[in-house]
């Protein structure tokens, strides 16, 4: 079977114990079969009662920790993971699953590719999910800045889920055709906007922490509807509207 990278990944015929080092994939696993979940990252917040190993971070996961737990699979991916992490891993004898999505259709295919090798099965939450994202937005268009960390400041630029999404529901990305995924920005050097987009991770804007810094409509917005690809897919366009309105 191969991941999102092409790699061939060498699982048993039926995966037992499954080491989850991405939040987002964590809350998947565990809304398809959480039995199979013997360890996840200390961010793994969803769903609340997930009782499993907790590994630390996804960027500084214990590796010792992970090798000891034996999983027939550590699933990860190639944006919140290092690579040097995940070789190390294949070096102990692990298989590794890496996801790579991004825009939305791609994160339901790989979705669905990762749960079937892993689970066996594509949940109804997934094909709850696609039926969600198939209608084409046709209101009207608003461009938006959209940032994700402040002290410095950074945001959104080209090729990234998030702003797939958000285009999705007709609002296009200013920093769009940014060189960078992050650039880190200058809030006087920007090109125009409408409105600002502020998720609450990484950083935590809030009402309170964030709007007061720019000129135009501030909207804090679940950080996890926008950026996580997994169950909940299902609610965040309806969500993100109410956010974003």
């Amino acid at each position: 079977m191969q991941d999102d990278l092409g790699a061939v990944v060498d699982l048993p015929a039926r995966v037992r114990r499954v080491v989850s080092i991405v939040p987002s994939l964590t809350e998947a696993i565990a809304a398809t079969d959480a039995s199979l979940l013997v360890g996840a990252t200390d961010w793994c917040s969803h769903p609340g009662d997930l009782e499993v190993t907790r590994v630390r971070g996804t960027k500084n996961p214990d590796l010792e920790l992970i090798l000891e737990l034996a999983p027939d699979v550590v699933i990860a991916n190639a944006e919140e993971n290092r690579a040097a992490d995940l070789d190390a891993l294949r070096a102990g004898g692990l298989a590794v699953w890496v996801t790579a999505p991004t825009t939305v259709p791609q994160s339901l295919d790989s979705l669905e590719r990762m749960l079937g090798a892993v689970t066996g099965e594509a949940p109804n939450w997934l094909d709850e999910a696609r039926e969600v994202w198939s209608t084409p937005y046709a209101g009207p268009r608003r461009r938006a800045l959209i940032p994700i960390w402040r002290r410095p400041w950074m945001a959104l630029g080209r090729d990234t889920f998030a702003g797939d999404l958000l285009q999705r529901l007709g609002i296009d990305n200013a920093l769009g055709q940014s060189p960078e995924r992050y650039p880190k920005i200058e809030l006087t050097q920007l090109p125009e906007y409408e409105l600002v987009v502020l998720p609450d991770e990484p950083y935590p804007f809030s009402a309170e922490d964030g709007p007061e810094a720019f000129d135009v409509p501030a909207y804090p917005v679940s950080g996890r509807h926008l950026t996580w690809y997994g169950p909940s897919l299902v609610t965040a366009r309806a969500l993100l509207i109410e956010q974003l309105t």
